[in-house]
Parts: structure tokens; C-alpha cells; sequence
């Protein structure tokens, strides 16, 4: 049995490991256009100079030679071809696959604004080879502009810091960390940034930006008409699957590669797991993922579950928070808020379930909240301060699958 996969992420690190312990006669060839393993959310520690490429890698020592994997790196996959099991590499190699996994992640989506596609002083962050170019080109640059402030863009800031860097940060949204904070939340990290010498531009989009004679753009006008001047932009406006290599293989795509409980598309013997699914892009989900693929590529069943909520933890200037389920709150929900000079806790409750919480400074017993929201448990019949729930609070009746209080 030969397995394929394309990606070098955790998603396809936790698959290669699930095959070689299913199967420990197959062949792994791991293809992947990077050529260091590499954690993205540690992107930051390598932009400020305290990490170096070996400090990112998430993997176990000599993983590649401890579960015999193959790893052809730097090189980029250009199609897939289902019909002949194969994929075809840059160059023209073509390579065959009894199984194959998509795990080749996502890509930063530079907006089509001015030249920002084409400036070489322009970068996302979404790679090691994104970092590397931002620090090489941090050498020279002293006024750094970045578009986005949600955690890609805040780490790419929070990294510069380091580097005695000018920043200043646009956002579209009236607030920073919009997708994954309500204002207060959002508002205690500005305070943090903002003390630390970042400007924040809110409310406003870049409507125009013009290279120069040197291929660069040195200044960004927004929709109001202000220009703010810059040697560096790093754009954090998200990011999209990386479908690239299936266009024309006839696998079936939404807003990322379709897959069902089993991680397996629409097409035979192939699977997908992590970013390029479009499914929760945080990094614990796409390791669940890699292990469900790798498990029934190897004969060994398994089914991944976890969809039920969104998780994000922050974490900067020693500040903590942990996001799970809705942040928005909708007509009909109800919104309870504890907040001391400590931390600020916010739950939204629907129909007497939990839909969200978000809990800063003190993030302990988060454990309750993402158990109640996963499994849906009513929680309207506890006479307490919802703050002050604990699983002693409840149990489960297994004779008919639902949950009652004790």
C-alpha cells in the first residue's frame, strides 16, 4: 500500500503517524512545498528572533525515520489526476497513490487593492517562508503597515515589537480581533498594543496603493482618503483553502475540499484534513483530523465529531482568553457578564443552552463550558449564578442518552 500526502502541517504530521501505526508495511511519501515542519502559531517567536526554524518544528525527534516517512520537500503539487491515482509535481514528476491525503492548508488572501498583489515589500503570514521574508525585509524597514487585526495580524505586530519596529494597524471593523472578541474583550488588548507604541486605524479599508520605482509601495491611501506612509505591509485579511491543485480533478469543493464524517471526499481512496477542508481552522481540530484520515486510510474506522464550536485562545502581553462557541449574541439570546478587575467573563445562553463564552484573565474550569455547549445541556433549571456551574451541577442519564439535573 502506498500513502500520499500532501502537506507538511499538523494535519498531515498526525496522519502519517496514524498510518504507521495501522500499518507498518506501507510506504509514506510525504510531499510538501515547505521544507521545515513547522507550528504556524509560533510564527511570531520566529519574526521576533527568539525562535529559529528548528524551533518551530512541533514534530517528534527524527519523526521522518522513527515511523518511516518519506518526505519530499520544497516542491509544490500542481494537479491531482483521480482517475489515473496519481499527482503531479512542478517539474512534470507525476507520483502514484493507492491513498492520498489533501492536507496542503490554506493561503493568505492578498486583497485586490492597488498593487498590493504585486509589491514585493508586501507579505502574509501564514508560512515559515512568510515570516522569513518579513524578517529580511524588517532589516531595512522602519514604518510597518498591517492590514487586519485579527491574531494573524496582531502576531505579526506583536513579533515587530521585538524589533523596535513603527506599527500601525488597520482594520475595517469598528473594533480590533473582530471575528473572535466582543468589544470589551477587544478593547483590553488594544489598551495592551496601544501601550506598546502600536497605532490602530479603525473603521478603515486601503482603497489604494501604488509600487514605486523600486517595486515597493511606500504609502497606503485609505477609503477616507488619509495616506499613511510604510516600508513593509504584511496583510492579514485571511486566508482561503488551497485548491489550486484541484482544479479540473473533478473532487467536490464548497468553501474548502467536502469531506464526510470520515475526513474521505467525494472522490475514491482520496481524504483531506486540516485548513484545506475550510472546516475550524485552529490547530487542535486539524490534528483530530489527520488522525480520523490516517485511521481509515489504514482500515482502522474512525469519525470526526468535533464540530460543534469554534475555539480560540489569545494570548498576548500575558493576557489570556479562551473563546469557545458564538462571540455575537442574536435577537432572542441572553447575555450574562461577571467582570472584576481580574477578568471579564461573558456567556450567551439560547433556549436555556449555552451558545458562547468567553473568559479572560482567569480561563480556569473552562473545561464545563465547552462540555455544556457541545453537548447542548439545558441549563435554565439551576438556581445558581451561572458563573458558579461545575459538573457537580449535573449528570448523565445513559438509559436514554439525555442529560437532567441532579
Amino acid at each position: 500500500m502506498r500513502y500520499v500526502i500532501i502537506g507538511a502541517g499538523v494535519a498531515g504530521i498526525e496522519a502519517a503517524k496514524t498510518i504507521r501505526k495501522n500499518d507498518s508495511a506501507g510506504e509514506i511519501l510525504l510531499v510538501s512545498a515547505d521544507t521545515h515542519v513547522h507550528s504556524r502559531c509560533m510564527l511570531h517567536k520566529y519574526i521576533a528572533g527568539e525562535r529559529d526554524e528548528q524551533g518551530l518544528d512541533f514534530s517528534e525527534r527524527d519523526f521522518f525515520e522513527k515511523y518511516a516517512v518519506e518526505w519530499k520537500k520544497g516542491v509544490r503539487v500542481e494537479k491531482v489526476c483521480p482517475d489515473a491515482k496519481e499527482i503531479a509535481l512542478e517539474g512534470g514528476e507525476k507520483i502514484s497513490y493507492d491513498k492520498l491525503l489533501l492536507a496542503g492548508g490554506a493561503d493568505s488572501f492578498i486583497p485586490p487593492v492597488g498593487e498590493l498583489r504585486s509589491a514585493s515589500n508586501v507579505c502574509g503570514l501564514r508560512n515559515l517562508s512568510d515570516a522569513q521574508m518579513i524578517v529580511k525585509e524588517a532589516e531595512t524597514a522602519e514604518n510597518v503597515l498591517v492590514i487586519g487585526s485579527g491574531l494573524v495580524g496582531l502576531d505579526a505586530a506583536y513579533g515587530l515589537l521585538e524589533r523596535g519596529k513603527k506599527i500601525t494597524i488597520v482594520e475595517m471593523a469598528d473594533q480590533i480581533l473582530p471575528v473572535q472578541l466582543d468589544a470589551h474583550g477587544a478593547a483590553a488588548y488594544q489598551e495592551l498594543f496601544e501601550k506598546a507604541g502600536v497605532r490602530f486605524v479603525l473603521g478603515r479599508k486601503a482603497s489604494e496603493a501604488v509600487c514605486e520605482a523600486d517595486g515597493k509601495i511606500h504609502k497606503v491611501i485609505l477609503d477616507n482618503g488619509d495616506e499613511l506612509a510604510c516600508d513593509l505591509l504584511i496583510v492579514a485579511a485571511g486566508v482561503r483553502p488551497a485548491l489550486a491543485c484541484l482544479e479540473g480533478s473533478g473532487i467536490e469543493c464548497d468553501r474548502g475540499v467536502t469531506v464526510d464524517a470520515s475526513m474521505k471526499t467525494s472522490k475514491e481512496d482520496i481524504y483531506a484534513a486540516g485548513d484545506i477542508t475550510g472546516l475550524s481552522g485552529i490547530w487542535p481540530n486539524a490534528t483530530d483530523q489527520g488522525h480520523v484520515a490516517g485511521a481509515n486510510m489504514s482500515g482502522a474506522a474512525s469519525q470526526y465529531t468535533d464540530t460543534y464550536a469554534v475555539k480560540n485562545t489569545i494570548n498576548f502581553f500575558g493576557l489570556v482568553t479562551l473563546c469557545v462557541g458564538k462571540i455575537r449574541e442574536e435577537e432572542g439570546d441572553q447575555v450574562q457578564i461577571k467582570e472584576d478587575r481580574t477578568q471579564y467573563k461573558r456567556v450567551i445562553l439560547r433556549d436555556g443552552k449555552v451558545e458562547g463564552v468567553l473568559l479572560q484573565g482567569d480561563i480556569s474550569n473552562a473545561g464545563i463550558w465547552q462540555y455544556l455547549i457541545k453537548n447542548k445541556i439545558q441549563v435554565d433549571g439551576i438556581h445558581k449564578d451561572i458563573f458558579d456551574i461545575s459538573y457537580a451541577d449535573f449528570y448523565q442519564v445513559k438509559e436514554n442518552g439525555e442529560y437532567q439535573w441532579a
